[in-house]
């Protein structure tokens, strides 16, 4: 057992990340994701899987109760630049829905997206044509035009009846 808790070590992993990419102008890699699927089992109320069945990284409570949940995460380091990207997403494997886990420089959650399966698959297929698209790739942009804002750093959770579905 560690001697240190989980929320201080989270607290470390940000501060070496931002550091580093200002030290470097690169990013740390993997260190967003671990992070994006611990704040998104924090504030979403998920239990994330220690064996990772395959194409999804965490189970619902509450609301989500039994919900399968890929989670993505993305550090955004400049708004001004467009062609964020999400990972890629495991089309071909069970999931409920995709959570993204928007995040600033200093690795700190802003913004939480959720789609279903059923929002984001068409969304992929829209852009078929793309080599991006075929791979289960999305951009940032895009997962926000078919998901919906389920919690803010301002707000906290965004509750059903004030979620923003930015869809066409």
């Amino acid at each position: 057992m560690s001697v240190y808790s989980v929320d201080k070590l989270m607290a470390e992993a940000r501060r070496i990340a931002a550091e580093y990419r200002k030290a470097t102008g690169k990013p740390l890699g993997g260190v967003s994701g671990e992070i994006a699927e611990y704040d998104a089992a924090r504030l979403l109320d998920l239990e994330i899987c220690r064996d990772k069945p395959g194409g999804y990284d965490a189970l619902g409570r509450g609301t989500r109760d039994g919900q399968r949940v890929q989670i993505k995460g993305r550090a955004i380091f400049d708004e001004r630049k467009s062609g964020h990207r999400i990972g890629q997403l495991k089309v071909e494997q069970e999931w409920d829905s995709v959570v993204l886990v928007l995040m600033d420089e200093d690795y700190q959650p802003r913004e939480i997206y959720e789609a279903t399966r059923d929002e984001i698959l068409p969304a992929l297929e829209e852009g078929a044509g793309s080599r991006r698209t075929r791979r289960g790739a999305m951009s940032v942009a895009r997962f926000k035009n078919v998901a919906r804002l389920v919690w803010t750093d301002a707000e906290g959770t965004v509750e059903d009846e004030v979620w923003e579905h930015h869809g066409s």
